[in-house]
């Protein structure tokens, strides 16, 4: 397996523990105030994130000082960016956000070009489109589905891609769990200071059992988002993003009743297909070893 593989192999793990996280979210967010709630899964994520960290050894290796600059850079950015995403995911269907946040495979491959000089083929960028034109008949804006909630997610896809470009800088020597924890606190923070001056509601076991649940996918969708993008090429992990879209269409349906119109189906199937080509064009690559690995 070539180092673009496993990347796509996090980028598709992250994508699926990222929307099951978002999809408990949307859920308990009906019964409970939403900071509140993401203050209460950042404790649980931090704690079980600080034990694994201890465990693995992670904790002790300290962060060379070169690189605090970009920790501190994506920790920002992941909290920016966490803003209006939370927005968009509580006002709107799960997988309309989820498919709006698909613009970022397209964003953050031409940001890898121009702004980390990453060479992106003809192939490369054919893929990235189809499957950009997929999302484009999912979303369909103009529609009676795009509002101002939509263009509240595209506003999220900016400073993700900034975060995805800064995780890009950090060294091999930066271990991807104290960025994960970083991360943990960063959202934690932005949960207590937005949840206290409106006040917090009584939390029942079944909401704690779904938070409990939630920290350990987020845990997952930070560790499994920050390997990706330390290993393999930009322009050939990012495509992979869009198998969020999926998990968004499949927990919509299982757990609010969305059911996908014929023409989010059809974007769908593109989706997938872009993702399948990218797969097996990759498994016949020679392995190119890059200098960032995760750790």
């Amino acid at each position: 397996m070539n180092d673009n593989l496993r990347g796509a192999c996090f980028m598709m793990g992250s994508m699926a523990t990222f929307t099951c996280n978002d999809a408990i979210i949307k859920f308990v967010a009906q019964g409970m105030p939403t900071f509140q709630m993401v203050f209460l899964r950042g404790v649980a994520a931090t704690a079980l994130l600080l034990a694994l960290a201890h465990a693995t050894g992670a904790l002790s290796k300290p962060i060379p000082r070169g690189d605090w600059k970009w920790v501190i850079g994506r920790s920002l950015a992941e909290v920016v960016s966490f803003f209006p995403f939370i927005l968009a995911l509580t006002h709107m269907p799960l997988a309309n956000v989820t498919a709006i946040l698909q613009v970022l495979p397209l964003a953050i491959t031409a940001a890898g070009a121009v702004f980390l000089g990453e060479r992106v083929g003809w192939r490369r960028w054919t893929a990235i489109s189809v499957g950009f034109a997929g999302v484009l008949l999912i979303v369909r804006p103009g529609g009676a589905d795009f509002d101002r909630w939509s263009l509240v997610a595209l506003a999220a896809v900016v400073t993700i891609t900034a975060r995805e470009l800064l995780t890009r800088r950090l060294s091999p020597d930066v271990p991807s769990l104290k960025v994960a924890i970083f991360t943990a606190v960063g959202v934690m923070g932005l949960g207590l200071a937005i949840s206290l001056p409106s006040g917090w509601a009584s939390v029942t076991p079944a909401n704690w059992a779904l938070i409990a649940l939630a920290s350990v996918f987020i845990i997952g969708g930070y560790l499994f988002s920050i390997m990706a993008m330390r290993v393999g090429e930009v322009a050939a992990v990012t495509p992979f993003r869009y198998t969020a879209l999926i998990w968004g269409l499949l927990l919509g349906w299982a757990i609010f009743g969305e059911w996908p119109k014929p023409l989010t189906l059809i974007g769908a199937v593109m989706v997938v297909g872009t993702g399948l080509y990218t797969l097996l064009r990759e498994g016949r690559r020679a392995p190119a070893p890059l200098p960032n690995a995760p750790r």
